[in-house]
């Protein structure tokens, strides 16, 4: 079956009503599956995953996304420990089933023309329908944040590939793209160390000559009193969450610190787990449920997702 997925993270954590506005309309769509809602107050943020057999399907789903956001969010007023540059910050397209990466990349050209037209928001385009070398990397786009966006589009190198050459005065700008499945992984320390968390994140991440594919950065969650190293892996079968999980905790150990536990931040391909991953990763809340195969046979009534 071909089956695209998006997963836009909205900047948005703490405030339950607006993520409650952004569920229903979501659901007000006929054909598309909302599969999981993973919210953060430290960071801020929340990871929706969806996922839908036609592209027109998606496309109206994530545009009422929008709507809600722009409407809700105000940058001006927002602060968390998540670098974001958009109320709706990221919006990739991730190919599963039949689907192809060329499909996700038209789906990612459309949504970006589309939202620019409607909202006047400008739209970036990166991953695998990134147009310039530069804007492969989402991280790389957003450097600056949502403050330092007007100043970083006056350089021709950060013009939008869609819509206005300068910010929403509230909801910033958008990055959409597409790319394979990505595991977004958190790692706790048993720690309130800031620096340690930062260091350790430092030594794992691949642009930093360490684990291969692996994008880091420590941050304190304040509502738990504890450092974190968070992570996105962006190709798991090259690092999966298991050597990060035993890197961090060869690092930790090097520093005096425990790890007190992770978690998956949305779901997750069972390929990229270890057998018995609750007791292997200390993933205390982690069930079936946030398996993406799972969800995807839930949703569309299948016996059998690929």
């Amino acid at each position: 079956m071909r089956v695209i997925e998006a997963v836009p993270n909205v900047s948005e954590g703490r405030r339950g009503e607006v993520l409650e506005e952004a569920r229903r309309a979501l659901l007000s769509v006929e054909g598309l599956h909302l599969l999981d809602v993973h919210s953060d107050p430290d960071h801020n943020r929340a990871v929706l995953t969806l996922v839908a057999t036609r592209d027109d399907v998606l496309l109206s789903g994530l545009l009422r996304l929008i709507e809600v956001a722009v409407t809700r969010i105000d940058l001006r007023r927002h602060a968390g420990v998540h670098p974001r540059v958009g109320a709706v910050d990221v919006v990739p397209f991730v190919p599963l089933g039949t689907a192809t990466m060329a499909e996700c990349v038209a789906l990612a050209e459309t949504f970006g023309r589309e939202t620019a037209a409607r909202f006047d928001l400008p739209v970036y385009l990166y991953g695998h329908a990134a147009r310039a070398p530069h804007r492969f990397r989402h991280d790389v786009i957003r450097r600056g944040g949502f403050e330092k966006l007007a100043r970083k589009m006056e350089d021709s190198l950060w013009a939008p590939d869609f819509g206005p050459l300068r910010p929403h005065p509230t909801a910033g700008a958008v990055v959409a793209g597409a790319r394979s499945p990505l595991v977004a992984y958190n790692v706790n320390l048993a720690s309130i160390d800031l620096a340690a968390a930062g260091a350790i994140a430092r030594e794992i991440r691949e642009s930093d000559g360490g684990l291969p594919c692996v994008r880091a950065m420590g941050v304190f969650l304040a509502a738990r009193g504890l450092a974190q190293v968070s992570t996105n892996l962006v190709d798991y079968t090259r690092t999966p969450p298991l050597a990060v999980f035993e890197r961090v905790r060869e690092e930790a150990a090097r520093r005096g610190i425990e790890i007190l536990e992770s978690e998956i931040v949305g779901l997750v391909p069972q390929a990229a787990l270890p057998g018995n991953p609750s007791a292997v990763l200390r993933l205390p809340h982690f069930s079936s449920a946030q398996v993406l195969e799972c969800r995807i046979q839930e949703a569309l009534g299948l016996r059998r997702f690929p």
